[in-house]
């Protein structure tokens, strides 16, 4: 099935036109770091990053299909949806406000967690192991493995990702100030 999965990957990715690729790219902007988006220059380039950060699997490709509907590419959307139909998968909505809601919490505490990173991870249910795999794979950027935390955590709940649950694993590790921020922020951003 995974063969399969890149197969229409690499097919969808031909069939990208330049400013195709321009457009998804700025549409992951949030999503992937702009590091890594400046590296992307094919489809399967940005297909990768989006599947290292379980944005999109084999048996999930909701994201993928909203990425290619807002380009207007809905031929290519189309043969998604028939990946999924023809394999038994069903696709799961996106819920685009609590994505928005976790995207900003994720960048808040990105960007205020600091050196209480691995506690949050474990209060976010990641084990020791995969935090060690964590910090051996970005050892000298506390940004990095704060986000790693995080979308780690999206893959391990899947369709079960709220922002209120970030601010409840930061209230419990008493990282009060971080999860203020956060409320704050999402007030100031319009949610409620």
């Amino acid at each position: 099935m995974v063969d399969e999965f890149n197969a229409l990957l690499l097919h969808i990715s031909k069939d990208l036109k330049d400013d195709n690729l321009k457009n998804l790219t700025f549409l992951c902007n949030g999503v992937i770091g702009r590091k890594h988006l400046e590296k992307v220059k094919s489809g399967i380039d940005l297909f990768q990053y989006l599947k290292d950060m379980n944005k999109i699997t084999h048996v999930d490709t909701a994201y993928l299909q909203k990425l290619l509907l807002d380009i207007n590419r809905n031929d290519l959307a189309e043969k998604v949806s028939e990946f999924q139909s023809n394999n038994g998968y069903a696709t799961r909505p996106i819920d685009d406000r609590e994505q928005a809601k976790v995207k900003i919490a994720g960048d808040v505490i990105v960007d205020n967690l600091g050196k209480d990173w691995r506690r949050y991870g474990r209060k976010l249910g990641l084990n020791e192991r995969k935090l060690e795999q964590i910090q051996l794979k970005h050892p000298y950027d506390l940004s990095e493995q704060v986000m790693e935390v995080i979308n780690e955590w999206k893959r391990m709940r899947e369709d079960d990702v709220k922002a209120d649950q970030l601010i409840e694993a930061l209230r419990s590790c008493k990282l009060n100030y971080t999860a203020d921020l956060v409320v704050k922020t999402l007030k100031d951003e319009g949610f409620s």
